[in-house]
């Protein structure tokens, strides 16, 4: 995969649970995206936050292509959520615990799904199933209607300071 290209990445929580069903938890994947964005480390142009997993089209910028900007995203809100159960919720860090020597909890699977985005075509067929994924599993009638998605900047054309139309790069 050559680093500079666009990105679809797929990050579920470990063995299908609901970690991010708590809004708490959505916020912390918002700022940290938030945080690669401002920071210039990426350009983010959609994504959806599900109970279990996560969906994000994205490209790194120039300065970050050889650096390991998905681990180090995974690695911050693992730790950023871990620190969230331990002050709110410590009977439910039990789920996470990890079977690995080198850490206590572990939240995401070991394998995030990457797929490189060549065309529009490719990448509106992505954008629109990741919008559509709240609306299948029930949690809105409409993708506009679901807050934790990228969707109310494409179809409500809704301005947000941290999205950049993909367009601008296929």
């Amino acid at each position: 995969m050559n680093h500079g290209d666009i990105e679809f990445f797929t990050v579920t929580c470990l063995n299908w649970q609901t970690l991010l069903k708590e809004d708490k938890h959505k916020q912390i994947i918002l700022d940290s995206l938030a945080f690669l964005v401002k920071d210039e480390r990426i350009w983010l142009y959609a994504y959806v936050i599900m109970p279990n997993h996560m969906h994000i089209l994205w490209r790194k910028q120039n300065d970050w292509i050889e650096k390991n900007v998905q681990q180090n995203f995974l690695k911050y809100t693992a730790q950023q959520i871990k620190f969230n159960l331990l002050e709110n919720n410590p009977n439910e860090l039990a789920k996470y615990t990890s079977t690995q020597r080198d850490r206590q909890f572990h939240f995401w699977e070991r394998r995030a799904f990457r797929a490189r985005i060549l065309t529009r075509a490719v990448a509106e067929q992505k954008i629109n199933y990741m919008h559509f994924n709240p609306v299948k599993a029930g949690l809105c009638k409409l993708p506009e209607e679901y807050l934790f998605s990228s969707a109310q900047y494409y179809y409500l054309n809704q301005h947000n300071p941290l999205l950049t139309h993909y367009m601008e790069h296929l």
